[in-house]
């Protein structure tokens, strides 16, 4: 039994979708699927909660997969509004970034967790790399592909890591205090990319893993988990390349990607009924 954890709002429904489709596809276990959402209020924005039928619709796919499988919605509005990032509510990056920092408050949540952003792909099965012994971390990571040059807690040694893959130790993060002192830290100092700075400084037993974990740049043939973030090309000039895993054309395209085609096939087959609920 594998336990994963998603934030986000009803707009990356898509992105959760195909990120779910690819676990199922490369797990021989049950999955325990999260889903932390809410209803967030900005001076700029109003965001939506994942919907109950984007998360039924979900839950009947994985079911069919395998009948253990399950898909549960957690609302934390209240949670969030109670300590709400007011530094950092209205920084380029959503306020949903953030859900994963209340993590240590929603009872029933289980000790262990892998955390993913919804613009993760998984190419390899997962389970070593979710059944390794974590007892001593508060959780384990991969260097930022970027940040890891610009930021440094340590002088010596690469530290930065990238919040997209996190398999989260919650007994001990509730025991360290360390998703309290990001949410406190957030609320009180404005930062780039919010949730991940807090988390690398204040995180006092972090444990870092090989990049093929959380690949930023590219696929790799022993690439487990592949993270479409934006990304920078020199040629023919210098630019940025931001294609997210439901840009289909642009994966094809852009990227050069069709190692995806199965999921990204099933996908496009499955969006117009979650999008007609």
């Amino acid at each position: 039994m594998m336990n994963i954890l998603y934030c986000g709002n009803e707009k990356m429904a898509y992105g959760l979708l195909i990120s779910i489709l690819s676990l199922l596809k490369h797990s021989t276990e049950p999955l325990n699927i999260y889903i932390m959402t809410a209803s967030i209020q900005t001076n700029k924005t109003s965001y939506y909660p994942v919907s109950d039928q984007t998360v039924q619709f979900l839950a009947q796919q994985v079911k069919q997969v395998n009948p253990l499988n399950s898909v549960t919605k957690i609302d934390v509005t209240t949670l969030f509004n109670e300590e709400k990032p007011l530094a950092n509510l209205n920084t380029i990056f959503t306020p949903y970034c953030m859900l994963r920092l209340f993590a240590d408050l929603v009872s029933g949540l289980p000790n262990k967790l892998l955390y993913l952003d919804t613009d993760i792909v998984c190419h390899r099965n997962f389970r070593s790399f979710y059944h390794q012994d974590i007892s001593r971390n508060e959780f384990v990571g991969v260097l930022d592909y970027y940040g890891k040059w610009f930021f440094h807690n340590s002088g010596d040694h690469f530290d930065y890591v990238n919040s997209g893959v996190l398999l989260l130790n919650l007994k001990l993060i509730k025991k360290t205090g360390l998703f309290s002192q990001c949410r406190s830290m957030c609320q009180e100092k404005k930062m780039f990319m919010p949730d991940q700075s807090a988390i690398n400084k204040l995180a006092t037993s972090k444990k870092i893993v090989s990049h093929r974990f959380n690949d930023q740049r590219r696929l790799h043939r022993k690439t487990v988990f592949q993270h479409f973030t934006t990304s920078f090309r020199l040629f023919p000039w210098i630019h940025t390349l931001k294609v997210k895993p439901w840009e289909v054309d642009k994966v094809h395209d852009k990227l050069g990607l069709y190692e995806y085609d199965d999921i990204l096939t099933e996908y496009r087959h499955l969006m117009p009924k979650m999008k007609g609920l």
